[in-house]
C-alpha cells in the first residue's frame, strides 16, 4: 500500500516511451485491404501513416512485415514504406508472423519489451502474433484503428480476444501523445505539431487553429 510520503510527480512503467517500446506493421498490403470490411479503409490508411510518422518521429524502432508478397498479397503500402526508405520489409509464407524467424530476429534486434502492433486482418495477422509474444513475456499494445478485419465483428472480436489475454488496446494518436508527454519537449514539439496537422483530423484543424491565433507555439 502505497503512503502519501511515497507519492511523486513521475510517470507509470507501463506508459510507453521513445525508450522503450518498438512498433511492428503487420500486413498493410493490398489484397489485406481488399477484405477490410471493419470500418473505413482510408481511415486505416491515414492511421497507420500517422502511427509510423509517430515512430519516425521519436525513432522507435520499427519492424515491417508482409505475406506473400509476390504471389498473393501485393507489396506493402507505399505510403507506409516511405516514411521508412530503405528499410527491409519481412515477407513470410506464415499468417502469424511471430512463427518466422526472420520477424522474429528483427523484432529481438530491436532489444525493446514493449511491442505496438498494427495490422490486417485484426482476426488473424494481429491475434496471432500479439498472444504469441505476450506468452513469451512481452508486453503487447495492439493500434486498434491502425488495424481492420474482415467485418465489425471480427475486428472487435479480436480486439476482445486479446484484452482477455492481456493486450492493451490504444489508437495511434494516444501513441504519438504518449510518446510526446510534455508540450516543454521542444525537440519533437513542432514535428508531432506537423503529423497531428497532417493525419489527425479535426484535432490537427485546432491546432492550426490555435496556432494562427495564439502562435505557433500553441500548446496542447
Amino acid at each position: 500500500m502505497t503512503t502519501l510520503a511515497e507519492v511523486t510527480a513521475s510517470p507509470s512503467p507501463d506508459l510507453l516511451t521513445p525508450d522503450n517500446c518498438a512498433v511492428l506493421f503487420v500486413d498493410h498490403q493490398p489484397q489485406m485491404f481488399f477484405g477490410t470490411g471493419s470500418g473505413d479503409r482510408t481511415s486505416i490508411i491515414n492511421a497507420t501513416v500517422g502511427l509510423a510518422k509517430a515512430a519516425r518521429t521519436f525513432d522507435v524502432p520499427t519492424v515491417l512485415s508482409t505475406v506473400a508478397a509476390e504471389s498473393f498479397s501485393g507489396p506493402i503500402m507505399p505510403q507506409l514504406a516511405a516514411v521508412f526508405p530503405g528499410q527491409e520489409i519481412v515477407d513470410r509464407t506464415t499468417m502469424n508472423a511471430w512463427e518466422d524467424a526472420a520477424f522474429v530476429e528483427a523484432v529481438k534486434a530491436t532489444g525493446r519489451k514493449k511491442l505496438v502492433i498494427a495490422g490486417l486482418w485484426t482476426e488473424v495477422c494481429v491475434v496471432l502474433p500479439a498472444l504469441s509474444a505476450l506468452a513469451q513475456g512481452y508486453e503487447v499494445y495492439v493500434v486498434t484503428d491502425a488495424s481492420g478485419g474482415v467485418s465489425p465483428q471480427a475486428h472487435e472480436h479480436a480486439i476482445q480476444r486479446m484484452v482477455q489475454a492481456g493486450v492493451v488496446p490504444v489508437t495511434w494518436v494516444q501513441v504519438l501523445l504518449e510518446l510526446q508527454r510534455d508540450w516543454a519537449r521542444a525537440e519533437t514539439y513542432l514535428p508531432v505539431m506537423d503529423v497531428v496537422k497532417e493525419h489527425a483530423g479535426t484535432y490537427g484543424l485546432g491546432v492550426v487553429y490555435a496556432q494562427a491565433v495564439i502562435g505557433e507555439h500553441a500548446a496542447g
